[in-house]
């Protein structure tokens, strides 16, 4: 039976090597395959016996070999597939997706231009993929020191775990699978992240009612726990802590992720045609959160 593979998408950028880094932990940890994949539209085809000097892919090869190299340091026995394809990045991805637990991909700091740019292959495979994608900042691809050795006297950084953004106006069962899968694998808390802002009602002339925000916060609680109950039973060993803000749900869950592990959004698969590909949360974990994501699609 072929193995479980992890496909990341590499193209020599240390964003792209940290992403390399974060998919060979993530296989190691879960006894997966590892696909080095890069896609290349000038990829010759030729005799798989050229000498070094006619070797018209040195290049590319050279890419996959670096990568390779980085990370069989770290995990020897490791199972790397080396995969070169003669396509554009975007539907070589969108193709490797498909026989993949998930897609990883390197993600760079987007500034409040870039943030906007339609043509960036990592959103477009975010928002077209079938399957999760996970996106890794260069930074987010390394393993964090412990909590005692945080640098320059720095208080200590919150527990690892795993957050997961959660909306409660539809279904989101792969989202939380998928969730609750990693923190278990982890061996981590997941913290379940919902916000729901305060309506009109909750405002009086002499400002917000404490009450009213009081019980809608009780209401929220109670659906976000009755949502993750099933999930709890599946996995028992994952302790789960809920977070229910006043707040709209991007502020929310931006303000909630500090010293995560790992950030769960969801995507619906299937959005009217002139919508964004993917929602204002995972537009905004995207563009405004460093630790790396993963935007899990569901119906």
């Amino acid at each position: 039976m072929e193995p479980e593979v992890i496909t990341v998408g590499v193209d020599g950028s240390p964003e792209s090597l940290a992403a390399a880094h974060w998919a060979a932990d993530e296989a190691d940890r879960r006894q997966w395959a590892l696909r080095l994949l890069h896609a290349w539209i000038l990829l010759a085809a030729q005799a798989p016996h050229a000498s070094a000097d006619r070797d018209r892919n040195a290049g590319a090869r050279e890419v996959v070999r670096r990568a390779r190299d980085e990370v069989r340091e770290r995990h020897p026995g490791l199972r790397i597939i080396e995969d070169l394809v003669g396509a554009e990045a975007e539907p070589a991805l969108l193709g490797a997706a498909g026989d993949s637990r998930m897609v990883v991909l390197g993600s760079r700091a987007l500034g409040p231009w870039e943030s906007y740019v339609l043509g960036d292959v990592s959103l477009n495979v975010v928002g077209r993929a079938k399957g999760p994608v996970v996106l890794v900042r260069e930074e987010g691809g390394r393993r964090k020191p412990p909590r005692h050795e945080r640098p320059g006297g720095l208080p200590p950084a919150p527990e690892a775990r795993v957050v997961a953004g959660i909306g409660l106006n539809g279904p989101c069962e792969r989202m939380l699978g998928f969730a609750f899968d990693a923190a278990a694998s982890r061996g981590l808390a997941l913290q379940a992240v919902h916000g729901r802002p305060l309506p009109v009602q909750a405002y009086t002339p002499w400002g917000l009612d404490p009450d009213a925000a009081t019980e809608l916060t009780k209401e929220a609680d109670a659906e976000l726990q009755d949502a993750l109950g099933p999930w709890c039973e599946r996995f028992p060993d994952v302790t789960v802590q809920r977070t229910v803000l006043p707040e709209n749900p991007t502020r929310a869950l931006v303000q909630s992720v500090f010293g995560a592990e790992l950030l769960v959004v969801g995507r619906k698969l299937h959005r009217p045609p002139l919508a964004p590909r993917v929602g204002p949360v995972a537009h905004a974990a995207i563009h405004h959160v460093t630790c790396p994501i993963a935007v899990v699609p569901h119906e």
